[in-house]
């Protein structure tokens, strides 16, 4: 049976308060409770019984991200990120962040502008900051810089990938760069995902943490484990939920289109707008991006939310307010409609906008980090 037929993994015999777990102290954690935690962070993971046996035997095991900086961060790769991260290096795990900006330049970003995309680089490192990301176990490493640094080793990798693979392997990749496979893609797109998994190996990651839009190539890097002579290091894929778009139909947010995303240092009165003209069909939890960021940003950061209802609307069940910390919870009141969307919509504003304020105040107050924030928005966001 082939890696992509894998089906995703359960939980069974880990059922943890996740939310308890994240407060704990990482000493206190036994494997199980490790394990379940780090589970949490994935819509899937392949596989399971590699995790189990990673966290049993590495102490402190290396996750990988790579993201190519091309624009304005939106609550999906921040908060959501942020999350994800502070699970882990709670599990024991360093965590390595590849800021591809040579990536962002072969897939066209910023018009291929080198000096552009390293900044948007700096950009988004200062919100992972502001935000609350956990830097004792982080590190960002530039691909320009790193690959440099050893490109005897890299090269040979990349070279080994590309030989080892067809085109149409290849380009089934191509999903990782926000492209389609039937799309008219450049040389160096066909070769981006054979450096994207080398990356993999380059950087001695043990586990691979990133969107489900990328788990194709981290399918074909745990083929070539099984290929490569000498055999290297199969990495564990935890790949995690990709957050919609907020219009009807937008299965993943989209940074060309503001309407779509709520970026990290929108205004208040930016956020309200957005949510306001969202999506959310009464009664309807499928497909309704409202229900989807409280489901898997706002619950997760702030433990719960409370809702205002009004008398219209049936009223409140608990007193003036009602407070939801359970979203299976708020998921029957708001299928069942005692919870209305017009009730919903506010609530869920002004949560994220308590998010996000720590992000507005930091490139509000600090000089550098404003200069950076004026030049990102300067810049025109291309695909």
């Amino acid at each position: 049976m082939s890696e992509e037929a894998v089906a995703p993994a359960t939980t069974a015999g880990l059922d943890y308060d996740i939310q308890a777990l994240s407060l704990k102290d990482a000493a206190e954690l036994s494997l199980d409770e490790r394990v379940a935690l780090a589970l949490s962070v994935g819509e899937e993971c392949i596989l399971e019984a590699d995790l189990r046996r990673l966290l049993e035997k590495k102490p402190n095991p290396v996750a990988y991200d790579g993201f190519e900086p091309s624009g304005r961060m939106h609550i999906a790769q921040g908060v959501l990120k942020a999350l994800n991260v502070n699970k882990l290096t709670k599990c024991g795990v360093t965590f390595r962040f590849w800021v591809a900006d040579w990536f962002a330049q072969l897939n066209n970003k910023m018009g291929g502008d080198l000096k552009k995309i390293q900044t948007v680089g700096r950009y988004m490192v200062e919100i992972w900051k502001a935000v609350g990301m956990d830097m004792e176990k982080v590190e960002f490493l530039h691909a320009s810089e790193e690959i440099n640094k050893r490109p005897d080793e890299y090269w040979t990798l990349v070279m080994d990938i590309a030989r080892k693979n067809n085109i149409k392997r290849i380009i089934r990749c191509s999903q990782i760069m926000g492209r389609n496979e039937t799309d008219e893609l450049s040389a160096a797109q066909i070769f981006y995902p054979c450096m994207q998994c080398a990356d993999i190996f380059f950087l001695k990651a043990d586990i691979c943490q990133l969107g489900m839009d990328q788990r194709k190539v981290n399918v074909l890097a745990r083929e070539y484990a099984d290929d490569a002579r000498p055999k290297r290091i199969k990495p564990v894929i935890l790949s995690h939920h990709m957050m919609p778009g907020l219009l009807q139909g937008q299965e993943k947010m989209s940074k060309s289109d503001p309407n779509s995303a709520i970026f990290m240092e929108d205004t208040e009165a930016e956020v309200k707008t957005k949510i306001k003209k969202a999506f959310c069909p009464p009664g309807v939890v499928e497909g309704n991006p409202c229900l989807a960021y409280i489901q898997h940003i706002v619950l997760p950061w702030t433990r719960s939310l409370e809702v205002s209802r009004s008398e219209q609307n049936g009223g409140n069940k608990y007193g003036s307010s009602g407070t939801y910390d359970s979203f299976e919870d708020l998921k029957a009141d708001y299928e069942s409609g005692a919870l209305h969307p017009s009730d919903l919509k506010p609530a869920l504003a002004k949560a994220i906008n308590a998010i996000l304020q720590p992000v507005r105040d930091h490139f509000e107050q600090n000089e550098e980090a404003k200069a950076l924030l004026k030049a990102v928005r300067s810049y025109k966001t291309t695909r």
